[in-house]
């Protein structure tokens, strides 16, 4: 059936209304929206975790070290996202609550997998609950824990997927192709930086300037989340 029929048969009214070949039209558009968001990339290297993301500055007036793409949750964990980017803050600040509340309760950081899971777990209910509308936004959550390092990509579904490296947003078609040639689990993280600064560029095009770009890591030696300096990311891309 074409998307035409399905929204004159009002089929994409409601979350709760599943179209006759089985979709939630709602969900598909959060995930579209997705599609339409900045692009960030995240890199598991043999030395840490890396997330590097696309600020794209709207106005020339506006402050770029005022706008903040990377997020941290707490010491060892670091979450960006693609989308609605407000429904990203809302999201993130659960999930720092939820880190905190943990370190009190147990005296020690909290899981990769408990905090992606929450989120998940909230992003699948607004995938079933008339009155509501899912999230518009999908998240990379990047982390050193007991187990070690983990990156995790969560979509508007609810779903949440472990990856090596992956990307999000409007480059993600061109980018992950690239990452499937060029990532290897023997990079370093200023490999991995070089690398994700490279596809951005190249997907940026004309538009790309080095302001554009936040970038953050966890190195393996600390498991403690840093911010790449401007000065660093200005020396990548030369």
């Amino acid at each position: 059936m074409e998307p035409i029929q399905h929204q004159m048969m009002g089929y994409d009214r409601a979350i709760t209304m599943f179209s006759p070949d089985g979709r939630l039209l709602q969900v598909e558009y959060a995930k579209r929206t997705v599609r339409l968001g900045n692009t960030a990339i995240g890199i598991v290297c043999k030395d840490g975790i890396i997330l590097v993301t696309d600020k794209r500055l709207v106005d020339k007036l506006v402050v770029p070290d005022a706008i903040e793409k990377i997020f941290k949750i707490d010491d060892h964990m670091m979450s960006t996202a693609a989308g609605i980017l407000s429904d990203a803050r809302v999201l993130v600040e659960r999930a720092q609550v939820k880190a905190q509340q943990h370190k009190v309760e147990y005296d020690s950081p909290v899981d990769n997998i408990v905090i992606v899971k929450d989120l998940c777990n909230l992003m699948q209910y607004t995938t079933q609950s008339g009155g509501l509308r899912p999230f518009g936004v999908s998240l990379l959550i990047a982390g050193i824990d007991e187990t070690g390092m983990a990156l995790f990509e969560t979509d508007p579904t609810g779903l949440y997927y472990q990856y090596k490296a992956t990307v999000i947003g409007e480059g993600e078609t061109d980018i992950e192709e690239q990452l499937h040639k060029e990532y290897k689990d023997t990079m370093t993280m200023d490999e991995g930086l070089s690398l994700a600064i490279k596809m951005l560029k190249k997907a940026l095009n004309n538009n790309f300037q080095p302001e554009r770009i936040d970038a953050a890591i966890i190195p393996l030696s600390t498991k403690k989340m840093e911010k790449v300096s401007k000065e660093k990311i200005e020396k990548l891309i030369k």
